[in-house]
């Protein structure tokens, strides 16, 4: 009787081990990956930006930030590559509407061509209700190195009002 040494990962050690991926034999898994697949091949003609092949609108959303103070709300919005020309700002009582358009500069070469486009071009419209109404004269807006900054002041009735109580000993 012949003994082989026992290998459970490569019976041939002449052979290099296979290499597979996590979740390989998962046929959803495959289903999915083979999908993948043919829609960045049936797409990859096209000079679609990637958020027209679904990475959704909010693709195009600025993300921001909001910070309340006592007599103010800071709100950034991260805009890169958006001109400032191209941004519109407008408040409404309680109404805050950020718009803008980020526009698609395609150099025109005569030799080759795009293989990925992630970056999102396009008209982006974000509105947030503020828990207060906000005097249009009296915001200030900003923009530096892609970052809008807005600061709207509170009216005195919606601004925080403090008084440090003194504790008196009975």
């Amino acid at each position: 009787m012949a003994f082989r040494p026992l290998s459970l990962f490569n019976r041939n050690p002449s052979l290099p081990a296979a290499r597979s991926e996590p979740f390989s034999g998962d046929p959803f898994y495959r289903l999915q990956h083979e999908m993948n697949r043919l829609f960045d091949d049936a797409f990859s003609g096209f000079q679609f930006p990637t958020s027209f092949r679904g990475e959704g609108d909010d693709a195009r959303l600025p993300r921001i930030d909001v910070h309340e103070a006592d007599h103010a709300v800071e709100i950034e919005a991260e805009l890169p590559g958006v001109d400032e020309k191209d941004i519109d700002v407008e408040v409404a009582d309680n109404l805050l509407t950020i718009r803008g358009e980020k526009k698609f500069e395609r150099k025109d070469e005569k030799e080759g061509q795009y293989r990925v486009m992630e970056r999102s071009y396009g008209s982006f419209t974000r509105s947030m209700t503020l828990p207060f109404a906000v005097d249009p004269n009296a915001v200030e807006a900003t923009i530096k190195n892609g970052v809008l900054k807005l600061t709207l002041p509170k009216p005195p009735e919606a601004q925080t009002q403090s008084k440090r109580i003194a504790i008196k000993r009975a």
